[in-house]
C-alpha cells in the first residue's frame, strides 16, 4: 500500500543548510604594519610637526576613533601604539604638542627652537613605543623626555643663550597672567622698569642650576604641583619642595632690588 504524496508546504533544504561563501578580508586589513620600519622613523619628523598627515596611515590598519581615544588613558594609548596603532600617536600628538612646544619655548624663548625640540620629544616617544611601560603616567613620562632634551639643549648652547632665554616677567600666551614681580603701573618709567625687571631675571634664571630651571618652568607656568615635578625630575615629592625653595630663595636675593 504506497503513502498519499505530502501536501504540505516543501522545505528548501538547500537554502537553509547550504553555507554561503565568506569574503576575502579587503587587501588593506591584510597590510596592518608597514613594511619598511625604517622609513616610518624617517618620515615621523614631517608626521610630529604636522600631525593630519597620520591619517594617511591610519587606512593601513585598523584602528580607535579619536573620540575613544578620548575615553582612554594614555598610557593604555601608548600601548595601543605599541601594538602598531598609529591612530593613538595622532591623538596623543594633537593633545600634547601645543604644551610642549610652549614648555620649550619657555626655556628657549625661540619658537623655530622650541618647535624643533618638541618635534624632537615626539619623535623619542615614537622610537621609544616598542620598550615603553605603563610604570607611570604618561605626561610624566613625556615631559621627562622634554625636560632632558632641554637641559641637553642648553647645554650645547649655552655660549648661544644670551639672545635665546627664558622670560619669567613675560605674559604667559597660554593664561594671559605674569609672575608676582609684574608691576601693574601703566607708563613710560614703569615700561622701563619692566624692561630693567627682565633682563634681571633673565641674568639670574640662566644661573640658576639646571634641575632648578626646569623646576621652576614646571611650577611657574606649566601648574605642576611638588609630586608631579618629583616624577618627572625623579626626585621625591620632599626634594623637590626643596629644590623649588633654594630656586625661589635665590631668585628672591638676586631681585631683592625689585620686588
Amino acid at each position: 500500500m504506497s503513502l498519499p504524496p505530502h501536501s504540505g508546504p516543501r522545505r528548501n533544504v538547500s537554502a537553509s543548510t547550504t553555507p554561503k561563501p565568506t569574503e576575502d578580508p579587503p587587501q588593506n586589513q591584510l597590510e596592518a604594519q608597514p613594511d619598511d620600519e625604517g622609513s616610518v622613523s624617517t618620515n615621523m619628523a614631517t608626521l610630529a610637526v604636522n600631525p593630519t598627515l597620520l591619517k594617511n596611515l591610519e587606512t593601513a590598519e585598523p584602528h580607535r576613533s579619536s573620540s575613544n581615544f578620548a575615553e582612554m588613558d594614555d598610557a593604555v594609548i601608548m600601548l595601543e601604539l605599541r601594538a602598531g596603532n598609529m591612530a593613538g600617536f595622532d591623538y596623543l600628538i594633537q593633545k600634547y604638542r601645543r604644551p610642549i612646544v610652549h614648555f620649550m619655548y619657555r626655556m628657549v624663548h625661540n619658537q623655530a627652537i622650541a618647535e624643533e625640540l618638541a618635534q624632537e620629544v615626539f619623535l623619542r616617544v615614537y622610537r621609544s613605543r616598542e620598550t615603553y611601560r605603563a610604570e607611570a603616567r604618561f605626561s610624566t613620562w613625556l615631559y621627562r623626555i622634554a625636560t632632558n632634551l632641554g637641559v641637553n639643549h642648553a647645554r650645547d648652547t649655552r655660549h648661544e643663550r644670551a639672545a635665546s632665554t627664558v622670560y619669567l616677567d613675560e605674559v604667559d600666551s597660554e593664561t594671559g597672567t605674569t609672575p608676582d614681580l609684574a608691576d601693574s603701573t601703566p607708563g613710560v618709567e614703569s615700561n622701563l622698569v619692566r624692561q630693567e625687571r627682565m633682563a634681571a631675571i633673565r641674568e639670574h634664571v640662566l644661573a640658576l642650576p639646571d634641575r632648578q630651571r626646569m623646576a621652576v618652568l614646571m611650577h611657574k607656568y606649566e601648574g605642576m604641583d611638588y609630586k608631579q615635578i618629583g616624577e618627572v625630575l625623579k626626585l621625591s615629592e620632599s626634594a623637590t619642595k626643596s629644590l623649588l625653595f633654594r630656586a625661589y630663595q635665590t631668585l628672591r636675593g638676586k631681585l631683592k632690588g625689585f620686588i
